[in-house]
């Protein structure tokens, strides 16, 4: 059986299970230049927040799959995330760290952690699960 690297909140359960590599996209620059490149379809994007509307572009062109660390699904991104059908694993934490996230009581090293351990990693995401969302190492 293959790593689960990270969990969290399942967006919707589905069938498709998006493999890429994780693409990390800090602002609105790193999204346009990732669809400029018209390497959209080949990354699965971590992003910091449920209220990053500035994935929205790169969802409405076809993005594989989506990852965010903090935010619910009821959320901005999880309701874009159900309507163009984008599996997508919210609040993700790595299952071999204990940092969680925790609103109002996170400091930036958790994002940061998530960031760097996941971002460049071929995955594939397993939304199968009517909670739970796994990222799994490809």
């Amino acid at each position: 059986m293959a790593d689960v690297l990270a969990e969290g909140y399942n967006v919707f359960d589905t069938q498709k299970s998006p493999e890429g590599t994780i693409k990390y996209l800090s602002s609105p620059a790193d999204v346009i230049s990732l669809i400029q490149s018209g390497k959209l379809a080949e990354h699965i994007l971590l992003v910091r927040g449920g209220t990053t509307t500035f994935l929205a572009p790169a969802l409405s062109m076809g993005a594989i799959g989506v990852i965010t660390m903090s935010g619910a699904p009821e959320s901005h991104l999880g309701i874009l995330s159900r309507e163009f059908q984008t599996p997508c694993v919210m609040t993700a934490h790595l299952t071999n760290s204990d940092s969680r996230y925790v609103v109002g009581n996170t400091d930036e090293t958790h994002f940061e952690e998530i960031a760097r351990e996941l971002d460049g990693k071929r995955v594939r995401l397993d939304c199968t699960d009517n909670d739970t969302g796994r990222v799994v190492a490809a």
